[in-house]
């Protein structure tokens, strides 16, 4: 008898009909670079066998304490996982991954380009030298917290969420390669932050780009240097995160074209790179203790 073969995924959307329910949540128009999310409820079913030269994938289980039972197949092995919230499940590029459940449950699909998850620390990288290896459930509260974080920004902020979500794939790169891969990275530790020149050249391309959904990668491309390294070093010379330095600058830019008043709060808000009106003043009020509103009545 003939040995079934998965079915091959080659396109993000192509899972999503082979779950009784669509998701709930996902990143297919945020604009994220070289990653996506998926955040679905399924009820108890049994999931074919699947697999993608694409991506790495990664399962991460939100369902809280209670436990879910599954009988799994990844990598032509079979397992019980009895899974609770905080666990996860790590099927790395071309790995066949079939599963049942008996108990509705949520969950959160990340899903990594093979190349941008090898330069994360080394931009000159090939995706063959770095492997990960085939993980059953296993509990990783960090790589938890990052994909709340990540469920969080597409929650409040789709639009505007590629740097924030690219540093989180890029932190949650590095994670796996110390201790899920292969080929443990050699991480380096500087202390100087980016030279006055390499400073110089991101900040002017940020003000440039200001109202443009920046990437982190895009950013470190400018130097170049792998996006952990640029994120490490960004920070120690402006004391701030790439994502954080960039909505600083957002509010900054606001702040004087509304003391203008020649323009819309709206238009403003368009103008220099959020998503909207509300996500402008939620960071104004946060940053600066007052509304656009009234700095424009000022």
């Amino acid at each position: 008898m003939l040995k079934e073969k998965p079915l091959v995924i080659t396109k993000e959307d192509e899972v999503f009909p082979l779950f009784p329910r669509l998701p709930i949540l996902t990143s297919l128009q945020a604009g994220w670079q070289g990653a996506s999310f998926t955040y679905m409820c399924q009820p108890a079913y049994e999931f074919p066998e699947v697999c993608t030269p694409l991506w790495h994938s990664l399962i991460i289980f939100t369902h809280g304490t209670r436990v879910i039972n599954a009988e799994r197949k990844m990598d032509g092995r079979k397992h019980h996982d009895a899974v609770v919230g905080g666990d996860i499940i790590i099927t790395p590029v071309n790995v066949g991954h079939q599963a049942a459940w008996d108990a509705e449950g949520d969950f959160i699909l990340v899903a990594i380009e093979p190349q941008i998850f090898a330069r994360a620390v080394d931009e000159t990288a090939d995706a063959e030298q770095i492997q990960l290896v085939p993980h059953f459930a296993t509990p990783d509260p960090l790589i938890y917290q990052i994909g709340l974080a990540l469920k969080g920004i597409l929650e409040n902020n789709p639009l505007g969420s590629r740097l924030y979500a690219e540093t989180m794939v890029n932190a949650l790169s590095v994670h796996l390669m110390e201790h899920y891969s292969t080929r443990k990275p050699i991480l380096k530790v500087y202390n100087n932050g980016l030279s006055r020149r390499q400073l110089q050249q991101v900040i002017d391309y940020i003000h440039e780009h200001l109202n443009q959904n920046l990437g982190l990668a895009e950013l470190a491309a400018l130097i170049p240097m792998s996006p952990h390294y640029f994120s490490q070093l960004f920070k120690q010379s402006t004391g701030m995160t790439p994502h954080n330095y960039v909505i600083h600058c957002r509010v900054q830019r606001a702040q004087e074209l509304l003391l203008k008043r020649e323009m819309t709060i709206a238009e403003i808000a368009h103008l220099v790179g959020f998503a909207s009106q509300s996500h402008l003043n939620f960071h104004c009020k946060r940053l600066m203790g007052v509304t656009p509103k009234t700095i424009q009545q000022r």
